[in-house]
């Protein structure tokens, strides 16, 4: 190894331990970009020390619990795997992750590497990473300030995989954009699809990113939507359409709030109480088996996983069932409005809106989501928190449905659980839910949730 590298891996945990010994954040993004500053190749000279496969893993929604399929699905195989488990996706978090597991050498011990990747800095990353496999989850619309339309996103994806004509793509064919994106790619790919008619009304909302042929540019006709643009379609012009996918989920039944479904000719008793993690855990699936590694006890382990990630957890607070949802783009918060609606017990909800730069300044995404379902959901209170409360209050407002706004999330959950229908739906977008976890994690254990 160059010194150059060693001495940017040792700067990098320098910053690392300090950061953590003051107390200043989790260590995740900072070292990277010091060990970046010394050796601007540092990541392409990480990345070769893999010994096997590297996988990375995009897309607007679900990279985050793909990614930790993928890697939990090898560490059961015994694989040793690299990955970037806090989801600093961008250049700087993916390079702390692999500084950061070096041995005292500089070395990494690592079969695989599950990379989560954000989209618009896939440009950046893939190139150094120079990984065997990409999997693509879906394109739609996050943060409007940052991305932009749809169309950057899938520009700069597209340009990304270009980059890396070798690595082999793993496309959900049920989106029109991410099956467009593989095929005008030139990369080899592999598709994976559902094409029974799972979601519900709810999720399938109004809300499309594209729904004309990405070769002729006829609106294209569609079977059934799941969500967005995501279903079975064709183009009556020119005959474009969705393909028999290489794999595919089905047998897809909802028994005690969780799902079943087969893959694979293998029958998956899942925890997923969500459809959409059905599609993450058949994307996985379908990279591990291309890859050749970690679908042999798939379905052991998979059956035990956690989909939760701190992004769907559930906390017993004063005999309340509280339940922490993430939901930071329109799609995603559908999906999450859904969730509600399918439990018919009274309930009380919570949602948090923050527009750091995290979140994006930019919030008008809230005028796409369907929140009249909320009429409709048996809420005894709807409560507005953050930093944009009272922007969720007057979109509640225009749908005529009652709410209430608060400053103080945490005497707001307490008096919930309290005096409320001890069933409570907490929702946040992205920065309020490392710190809301911990406050609900506090309150369960009795502390003061500071």
């Amino acid at each position: 190894m160059r010194l150059r590298s060693k001495l940017a891996i040792r700067a990098a945990k320098l910053t690392s331990f300090l950061i953590k010994k003051m107390k200043r954040g989790s260590g995740v993004t900072l070292p990277g970009y010091v060990a970046r500053r010394i050796d601007p190749d540092i990541l392409k000279a990480m990345a070769q020390q893999v010994r096997g496969k590297t996988i990375v893993t995009m897309g607007t929604n679900g990279k985050t619990t793909t990614n930790a399929i993928l890697c939990r699905a090898l560490e059961s195989e015994g694989k040793k795997v690299i990955i970037n488990r806090t989801g600093a996706n961008m250049l700087n978090g993916i390079i702390s992750a692999f500084v950061l597991a070096t041995d005292k050498k500089g070395r990494l011990d690592a079969d695989f590497a599950c990379i989560e990747v954000d989209e618009i800095s896939a440009v950046g990353v893939l190139p150094k990473l120079e990984p065997d496999c990409a999997l693509l989850t879906n394109i739609s619309r996050d943060q409007l300030d940052r991305f932009g339309e749809v169309d950057i996103t899938y520009n700069k994806l597209l340009t990304a995989v270009k980059s890396v004509p070798n690595t082999t793509l793993i496309i959900n064919c049920d989106d029109i954009l991410s099956y467009s994106l593989a095929e005008e790619s030139g990369n080899p790919f592999v598709t994976c699809g559902i094409s029974e008619q799972i979601f519900d009304d709810i999720s399938r909302s109004e809300i499309r990113e594209s729904i004309f042929c990405r070769k002729c540019g006829k609106k294209l006709e569609y079977d059934f939507f799941h969500y967005g643009q995501l279903g079975i379609y064709h183009c009556p012009n020119c005959g474009w359409e969705r393909p028999e996918p290489d794999y595919t989920a089905q047998n897809i039944e909802l028994n005690d709030e969780v799902y079943s479904f087969d893959v694979d000719g293998m029958h998956i008793d899942s925890t997923a109480r969500t459809p959409y993690n059905i599609y993450n855990t058949l994307s996985a699936y379908t990279a591990l088996k291309t890859m050749g590694a970690g679908y042999a006890g798939f379905k052991e382990m998979i059956e035990a996983f956690d989909y939760g990630n701190n992004r769907e957890s559930i906390f017993t607070i004063d005999g309340a069932r509280v339940q922490l949802h993430l939901a930071k783009n329109p799609i995603g918060f559908q999906q999450k409005i859904s969730l509600v609606l399918k439990d018919e017990k009274p309930k009380d909800i919570i949602i948090q809106i923050n527009d750091t730069a995290q979140d994006g300044r930019d919030i008008s995404w809230l005028w796409d989501v369907d929140f009249q379902y909320l009429a409709d959901s048996s809420a005894q209170r709807i409560i507005t928190a953050g930093t944009r409360r009272y922007d969720m209050g007057l979109r509640l407002k225009y749908e005529d449905i009652p709410c209430e706004t608060t400053t103080d999330l945490k005497a707001a959950v307490a008096d919930c659980a309290k005096n409320g229908t001890k069933n409570l739906y907490v929702i946040v977008n992205y920065s309020g839910l490392y710190r809301t976890n911990h406050m609900l994690a506090e309150l369960e254990k009795g502390g003061t949730g500071e």
